[in-house]
């Protein structure tokens, strides 16, 4: 079975990083796509950041140029390290994985990450970003 687990949130004040980490077991397909995604209050989950096989990253407008998305495909762990912490980015943030079957998604940089893109997917964490 496919299992991700997200780990390194926490709390943290207006302008501070923290880094994620997506812990990937039961997957060892890298040419496939991985991401981040988050909800935010009662809005409904929307894509972060995802990487593809090649390595070709995307972001969300709203990130852009403040969150980082890498992988380490030896550890099977995937990353999000998030720098210039805004209020606006509270929420909970969950890491996913594309289902391994036919031909690879090829990231499109400046295309937000799509929750239909995806088929297995962490429990979440909380990120909480104080002013």
């Amino acid at each position: 079975q496919v299992r991700l687990k997200e780990s390194g949130g926490g709390s943290v004040q207006a302008g501070g990083s923290l880094r994620l980490s997506c812990a990937i077991s039961g997957y060892t397909y890298n040419q496939y796509c991985l991401g981040w995604f988050r909800q935010r209050g009662g809005n409904e989950r929307e894509g972060v950041a995802a990487i593809d096989g090649e390595g070709t990253t995307t972001y969300a407008d709203s990130v852009k140029g403040r969150f980082s998305i890498s992988k380490d495909n030896a550890k099977n762990t995937l990353y999000l390290q998030m720098n210039g912490l805004k209020p606006e980015d509270t929420g909970m943030y969950y890491c996913a994985a594309e289902e391994p079957v036919g031909r690879s998604t090829k990231v499109v940089p400046g295309r937000q990450p799509e929750v239909n893109q995806f088929e297995f997917w962490g429990q979440g964490i909380l990120v909480t970003v104080s002013s």
